[in-house]
């Protein structure tokens, strides 16, 4: 995934949580921003140290960033996403991350066309 579609600053994160347009479930939250300055979405992710040691932090991110980047050509424009990983979601596999994320950019209403990203699971 691009560098271009990261948000880094926390007071841009902050923005985000500020706004409090969010859905979520047990696993995650998503947090969602307009952004007219931007072409394409951005995202950032948070994770606690409740979720587990920093290896299993890495590697859930590094699993989400995974699915965003498929899931990229199907998301809306000028967005700013902030998707929190709570410690439940430690126990989920990669099929099962995947399948609860698209429900939930999909109730975010975050998805451009709904047909295709149901083809890729």
């Amino acid at each position: 995934m691009n560098k271009r579609y990261r948000i880094k600053k926390n007071s841009e994160i902050d923005a985000i949580f500020k706004q409090k347009v969010v859905k979520g479930d047990s696993y995650f939250a998503i947090y969602q921003a307009d952004d007219i300055t931007q072409d394409h979405f951005r995202f950032a992710l948070s994770i606690g140290r409740r979720y587990g040691n920093a290896v299993n932090r890495n590697l859930a991110k590094r699993r989400i960033r995974m699915i965003i980047s498929e899931l990229k050509d199907n998301m809306k424009k000028q967005k700013l996403i902030v998707v929190v990983i709570k410690p439940t979601a430690s126990a989920l596999s990669y099929h099962d991350m995947k399948t609860k994320l698209t429900v939930l950019f999909k109730k975010s209403k975050l998805m451009e066309n709904e047909n295709n990203e149901t083809n890729h699971l």
